[in-house]
């Protein structure tokens, strides 16, 4: 059975919470196996995409205070495709004899928070060149991504958000501001900033 390819690197890094030079080291060493996404749209690219459990390899690489082989990361990589999401909270993953890993414990909340992200990503976040010009936004609202997240990031909380949306999910705002953070704007940033070089 195919394994569904539901996040970017960006994405997985984000939620596991590691740089995004550890999610490129896995896929350069083939231990992440991407697809890539065709464009969509007219003004779409083309995208490298990850498993879901990539989240949960890359969480565990960087909480592990050891040094693995190529051979033990693909093998730790493969364990974690075999498993349900639900199931890798209480995995246990033999690397070698006589070594462990504890996958739940490594891992903690990440997986839950990924496949509440992809889940509200995919029902809530809408690409239509018919709105804003196919700036993503919150389904049913003309509010971008990017909106939401300079929002937060100008100090104002999800629950601020909320208040003046109610009718907007919690879930849909989180995954408005991780898909903002992880899918930024392209192009040439507005002012002038040529204006700055001495």
């Amino acid at each position: 059975m195919p394994i569904a390819a539901t996040l970017t690197p960006r994405e997985v890094a984000e939620l596991s919470g590691a740089p995004k030079r550890v999610v490129e080291k896995a896929i350069e060493e083939r231990v992440l196996a991407v697809r890539v996404r065709p464009a969509g749209g007219a003004a779409g690219q083309a995208r490298r995409m990850l498993p879901t459990h990539a989240v949960a390899y890359v969480a565990i690489i960087t909480k592990l205070d050891l040094r693995l082989t190529t051979t033990h990361k693909k093998r730790l990589a493969h364990r974690l495709a075999s498993l349900p999401a639900a199931d890798i909270r209480t995995a246990r993953v033999e690397l070698s004899p006589a070594v462990e890993l504890d996958v739940g414990r490594l891992v903690g909340d990440a997986m839950d928070r990924a496949e509440r992200y992809r889940a509200a990503r995919d029902s809530a976040i809408v690409i239509d060149d018919a709105i804003k010009g196919g700036t993503p936004v919150i389904r049913g609202t003309r509010m971008t991504v990017y909106s939401v997240l300079g929002r937060v990031e100008h100090g104002e909380t999800i629950d601020d958000i909320l208040a003046d949306n109610p009718d907007l999910a919690r879930d849909a705002v989180e995954a408005a501001v991780t898909y903002a953070r992880t899918h930024p704007l392209m192009g040439r940033p507005a002012g002038r900033p040529w204006a700055h070089a001495a």
